[in-house]
C-alpha cells in the first residue's frame, strides 16, 4: 500500500500541507512566480501595474497571456491606444506626397519634354541616359 492510497479527502491532503511547511512554502512561492510572470507580461504589453487606471485590467483578465493578445483587449477596453494601421499609415503618405506636389507646384520648375528630349539624342548612350532619369523623375516625385 503506497503513502497516496491514506488520503481519502482532499481534506486530509490540506491537513498534510498545512503540517508541512516546506510544501507550503514551496506553493506560496509558485503563485508568487505565476504572479511575477502574469505581472511581466502586462509591463511587455504596455500596461503600467501600477497605475490605478489599470487596476480592475489587471485583476479582470484571464485572456491569452501574451502582450500581443493583453495589448488587443486593452485597446477594446479603450485602456490605451491602438498603433494606427498600415493602411492609416500609407494614407497618411499619400497626403503628405499631395502636400509635397502641391507646395511645390508654386515653385516647380517647368515639367521635362522627355519625348523632345529622346528626339534630339544622338547616341544610344544618350538616349540611355535619359531614359534613366526619366525613371528616377517618376521614383521621385
Amino acid at each position: 500500500m503506497s503513502q497516496f492510497d491514506n488520503y481519502d479527502s482532499e481534506d486530509q491532503m490540506e491537513e498534510t500541507e498545512t503540517r508541512n511547511p516546506v510544501r507550503a512554502r514551496m506553493k506560496q512561492l509558485e503563485k508568487e512566480a505565476e504572479a511575477a510572470k502574469r505581472e511581466l507580461t502586462f509591463v511587455k504589453a504596455g500596461i503600467d501595474p501600477a497605475d490605478p487606471k489599470f487596476k480592475y485590467f489587471l485583476k479582470g483578465y484571464d485572456g491569452d497571456l501574451t502582450p500581443e493578445a493583453i495589448r488587443e483587449a486593452a485597446a477594446e477596453a479603450q485602456l490605451i491606444s491602438t498603433p494606427p494601421s498600415p493602411d492609416q499609415t500609407d494614407e497618411a503618405k499619400a497626403w503628405n506626397r499631395t502636400a509635397k506636389i502641391a507646395a511645390g507646384s508654386q515653385t516647380a520648375q517647368p515639367p521635362v519634354d522627355w519625348a523632345r528630349r529622346l528626339q534630339e539624342a544622338t547616341s544610344p548612350r544618350e538616349v540611355e541616359q535619359i531614359l534613366d532619369e526619366a525613371r528616377a523623375a517618376l521614383q521621385n516625385p
